[in-house]
């Protein structure tokens, strides 16, 4: 009970200590702070306050992600993220972690979230009185001659304590004896030595056995101690004792040597003779256990040579206890101290830790974002345990040494493209200083998460589609296609139609498919009265903000032979491809009785007209040029032929599925002298009519030159008052005779006055004739009002 209160009031005095440690040098450390604690505290003793101690908010620890990450492997520490307080979470002994050492540390590390920071935590563990001296053994026998002169030493086997400082062992006492005194040898805290000293001659006849108390006291409060038990038994015979040829030792040895190394060879010498002057030679008792595992001790030589694994990094000294004992009856012994100190090796290669690690990073992330701490560690010392990372320079990111050079952050260099990479494989390689450098690495893969930066492209750009006339309403038509190179929905990409050149609405006869470009055609296509058209398609991605682009698509329509062809004459006052001609029967032969005309809407061969006959009353009669259509007699009429012949005359065009119509022309040969009234009668009509033409002829040609005076004038008038720039504007369009023809048809002579456009028809032309719309101004169609009289000639104003 007593020394329970005794160890509260201590804890109470370091937690005093440790409260006035922090408020002297919280002002002088920002990014490592330092706690001291008592050894063999319980599990959730308090330490102290991390976050109030390095300035964090304590409302947002949990959202920041605070933790305490020990350099070692064990935990020996806990922390609590509601409040930032370092408790206790195991037993610490001090002895087991630090040993004898004087100074004790446990280093942590103090991370944050959001932004990252990383500061250092060190908790020095402080001693306690836990533990008592001990002697290598509780009994010691002593054989000593009856002959040993007073003034005779006896090395005593040093007893030991793991506490440091006032706890350590401090001093021996020996129980009250009238032949032995004690002397103790201090060669430092953990080597004192007692030495019991022979104080007069000894008398085996009168005392054969002297039982002694050997007490050790620690400087703790309350002080320790511990007891040995010495029996002196005393002999004859042997009287010197052998002596080493120095007390102490001293040799360096690097570590990593190979097994059976000579390390030093100590020797003492006894001036005995026989077997009182051999010498035999052990490790001392209070020799620890690392010395035997790493040292091997030649009895008879005094040789000393490696046995085991010898690391710097485990232990970097060792002190040997030599004893030297001749081989008398009653052997005399004697101790030295080896001193072997472990030179250090580059034999251990650095270790990289990676503290934090953001793994998922959008593309847009700016140049400077830190994505990772990286801590680095190497257990050798001096230049051996420096270390220096790097990464390829190739990579868009850099280490940036923090904290130290413990510490690297690795922050972006420059700007990052997924579409370019996606996924960055990043080896780490540390090497340290030493010679021959040692080196590691680690490698941390960081993926690149997608934003909408990319609009969709399409394959082509603008599309081409040809489609025959007459399509399947509803049917797919032609199809576009868009990449995005972005990814997930910033690459789904859906289609819509946009605007037309002309002003045509594209939803009244197509559609498409908005999620794979498939264009329909909502209505069949007509070539005669559509030849092409253009249209947009417009891709959209689905990223936010959506990002689109648009493509034009020209679509020509390829023209079908669904056209039969129509004739243009003969035709009849009911539209009837019918005609009845009369021909004198002193005809010659190679007259041309009549001509078939006609045209088809189709164009290209679908419009190549040809001309056969299908029916006719006597062959040899009359004949019908294949590609003109003329009918001519290929005989002279006789008395013998009929007076009404009947031709059935087909025309056909020249598409892969023939298309044609039929005329019917009733031939009716007559005498001379009707023909010569009939002739007559045509002349008069003619003449009447061009007198009423010529009449109109003048009155037209009169009306354009006067306009076209006036015009003259008018253009000078203009052209003398306007500035010089406004020329080009009031310019004539030299531009005003077109001249088209087919066959035998007459020419027609087309010139504008003033807003009117005029056609002038030749006087060859039997029966008067436009342009057909769609024909390529190869065919011709009748007027409205029907045949014309042979030579009239005629105006269309157009």
């Amino acid at each position: 009970m007593i020394q329970k209160d005794i160890r509260k009031r201590w804890e109470y005095r370091w937690r005093f200590l440790h409260f006035a440690f922090l408020l002297t040098f919280s002002n002088g450390c920002s990014s490592q702070i330092r706690y001291s604690i008592q050894e063999e505290l319980e599990a959730g003793a308090f330490v102290g306050n991390v976050a109030r101690d390095l300035g964090f908010n304590i409302g947002k620890l949990k959202d920041r992600g605070f933790r305490v990450v020990s350099v070692s492997k064990e935990q020996l520490f806990q922390v609590n993220q509601n409040d930032g307080t370092l408790l206790v979470n195991g037993n610490i002994d001090r002895e087991e972690l630090c040993h004898k050492n004087s100074k004790c540390f446990i280093n942590l590390k103090a991370v944050v979230e959001n932004p990252l920071e990383m500061h250092h935590v060190e908790v020095e563990i402080l001693d306690i009185n836990d533990h008592n001296p001990s002697f290598p053994e509780k009994h010691k026998r002593l054989e000593i001659s009856e002959s040993t002169l007073p003034g005779t030493r006896f090395h005593l086997e040093s007893a030991h304590d793991p506490d440091i400082g006032v706890n350590s062992l401090r001093l021996y006492r020996l129980s009250q004896s009238d032949c032995f005194k004690l002397e103790v040898k201090d060669r430092g805290e953990e080597n004192k030595i007692p030495i019991l000293i022979l104080q007069t001659p000894l008398d085996r006849e009168k005392v054969r056995e002297h039982n002694l108390s050997l007490i050790a006291f620690d400087g703790g409060t309350p002080e320790r101690s511990g007891i040995l038990n010495i029996t002196v038994i005393v002999l004859d015979n042997n009287d010197n004792t052998p002596a080493f040829d120095q007390e102490v030792y001293s040799v360096n040895l690097q570590e990593n040597v190979a097994i059976g190394t000579f390390v030093i060879q100590v020797n003492a010498t006894d001036p005995d003779e026989g077997s009182n002057g051999e010498v035999l030679y052990s490790f001392g008792r209070s020799s620890r256990s690392a010395v035997y595992d790493a040292f091997d001790l030649d009895v008879n030589t005094g040789k000393i040579s490696v046995k085991g694994l010898i690391d710097f990094e485990q232990k970097q000294n060792y002190e040997i206890d030599i004893q030297a004992s001749d081989k008398g009856q009653v052997p005399f012994t004697v101790h030295c101290t080896v001193f072997v100190k472990i030179e250090d090796l580059n034999d251990n290669a650095p270790e990289i830790d990676v503290t934090s690690l953001s793994n998922v990073i959008p593309e847009d992330a700016r140049p400077g974002t830190v994505i990772a701490l990286i801590g680095v560690a190497d257990l050798d010392s001096g230049v051996n345990g420096q270390v220096v990372c790097r990464i390829s320079a190739n990579l868009p990111f850099e280490l940036k040494p923090s904290s130290g050079e413990k510490f690297y952050s690795l922050v972006i260099k420059r700007s990052l493209d997924r579409e370019a990479t996606s996924v960055y494989n990043i080896t780490i390689l540390g090497k340290d200083l030493g010679t021959p450098s040692l080196s590691s690495f680690k490698t941390i893969t960081v993926l690149v998460s997608d934003i909408n930066d990319n609009c969709p492209e399409f394959s082509q750009n603008p599309y081409s589609v040809y489609i025959l006339e007459n399509n399947v309403p509803g049917a797919s038509i032609f199809s576009v296609s868009a990449m995005d190179a972005d990814q997930n929905e910033n690459a789904v990409v859906s289609y819509m139609l946009g605007n037309t050149v002309a002003d045509i609405t594209m939803t009244s006869f197509l559609n498409i498919n908005p999620e794979n470009g498939n264009i329909y055609a909502l209505k069949s296509f007509d070539f005669e009265t559509l030849k092409s058209f253009t249209f947009q398609v417009i891709a959209k991605d689905s990223g936010a903000p959506p990002l689109s682009i648009n493509v034009s698509v020209n679509v020509f329509i390829l023209d079908q032979n669904d056209n039969a062809p129509v004739i243009l004459s003969p035709l009849s006052p009911n539209g009837s491809a019918e005609a009845v001609e009369e021909i004198p029967r002193n005809v010659n032969v190679d007259y041309l009785v009549t001509k078939v005309r006609a045209y088809d809407a189709d164009i290209g061969y679908n419009a190549w007209l040809s001309y056969s006959l299908e029916q006719i009353t006597d062959p040899s009669l009359f004949a019908l040029d294949r590609y003109t259509g003329q009918i001519k007699t290929i005989r002279p009429i006789t008395e013998a032929d009929d007076i009404e012949h009947k031709l059935i005359i087909q025309v056909k065009d020249n598409g892969n599925v023939s298309l044609s119509t039929t005329a019917t022309i009733l031939i009716t040969t007559v005498e001379n002298k009707d023909v010569l009234a009939i002739s007559d009668l045509q002349n008069t009509a003619k003449h009447d009519d061009s007198n009423k033409l010529t009449f109109y002829l003048i009155v037209t040609l009169g009306s354009v030159s006067a306009l076209f005076v006036l015009s003259i004038i008018t253009l000078i008038i203009i052209q003398c008052s306007r500035p010089r720039g406004l020329a080009s504007k009031y310019e004539r369009d030299t531009k005003y005779v077109d001249v088209s023809g087919n066959g035998t048809l007459c020419h027609s002579i087309q010139y504008r006055a003033g807003e009117k456009r005029y056609m002038l028809v030749g006087p060859r032309m039997s029966i008067g004739s436009a342009i057909a719309p769609g024909s390529n101004g190869n065919t011709l169609r009748v007027p409205e009002n029907g045949r014309r009289a042979s030579g009239e000639c005629y105006i269309s104003q157009t």
